[in-house]
């Protein structure tokens, strides 16, 4: 399998002489298309940090970062809006959806921007809405309906295009447990029968069970990493053993 996203001694500093802030120091990594890859660490550990990196949102003090072959850093903005709409999928806590739009609306428009013809438009809308179970809202507006067709309306709208890699920031931390469970279900559905390549970081032991393999931050640089060979129980124990020897309250990590 070929690297979607390889990042080589990654480094982000904040700050000026004398108050400088390492928030990301020498991280290496890999993902290879097809995985599932959860991020994990400790509050200030620096997962936001490298995700805003990986996302373009922020750029990194030191590094390289490659996306399905693009060198992102060296993209000037207009590259670097073209490959976040082209390439990138994000799903966010809060959902990010406009309000003023439908459901369906909500969805198609990374492809409206990408001028995509109204037929395969309505093809792919069917299609990522049938796959997510959500076909009986898309007329709907988003403050009609639930947190957890929220997050399914925005995870359709992040695949819709079929990007190269799909990044999640804490994508069930606005749900209940049963939308959670239904919301990580869906994102391993889409990875083992579609083949997405996701990124998702996140506190939660049980949303990092879902994932095949877990790369735990600390301290601005990787700790260590768990691929997931049994049950996702099994995974899950593990997670939580891991979460112990990083320090801090295990309870808030969960």
């Amino acid at each position: 399998m070929t690297n979607v996203l390889s990042a080589k001694n990654v480094k982000k500093v904040y700050g000026s002489r004398g108050n400088i802030y390492p928030a990301l120091d020498d991280i290496s990594l890999n993902i290879k298309e097809g995985e599932f890859v959860g991020i994990m660490g400790p509050s200030g550990a620096g997962k936001t940090t490298l995700l805003n990196v990986i996302s373009t949102i922020d750029s990194p003090t030191g590094g390289s970062i490659h996306i399905d072959g693009d060198n992102i850093i060296k993209m000037n903005e207009d590259q670097l809006s073209s490959f976040r709409r082209d390439k990138l999928g994000f799903i966010f806590q809060d959902f990010n959806l406009l309000d003023t739009l439908t459901v369906k609306e909500n969805i198609v428009l990374p492809l409206a921007l990408s001028r995509v013809n109204t037929h395969e438009i309505e093809e792919k809308v069917n299609e990522v809405a049938n796959t997510l179970g959500i076909t009986d809202i898309l007329s709907k507006y988003p403050y009609e309906v639930s947190g957890g067709q929220k997050q399914r309306t925005a995870a359709a709208r992040a695949i819709i295009h079929h990007p190269k890699l799909i990044l999640a920031d804490e994508p069930t931390g606005a749900l209940d447990s049963k939308s959670s469970t239904e919301l990580l279900q869906c994102l391993s559905d889409l990875n083992e029968n579609n083949k997405a390549t996701i990124m998702m970081v996140t506190h939660d032991a049980f949303a990092a069970s879902y994932c095949k393999r877990i790369l735990f931050i600390k301290d601005g640089r990787l700790f260590t990493e768990l691929v997931r060979g049994g049950s996702r129980k099994e995974f899950f124990q593990k997670i939580l053993d891991v979460l112990k020897t990083l320090g801090g309250d295990t309870n808030d990590l969960i």
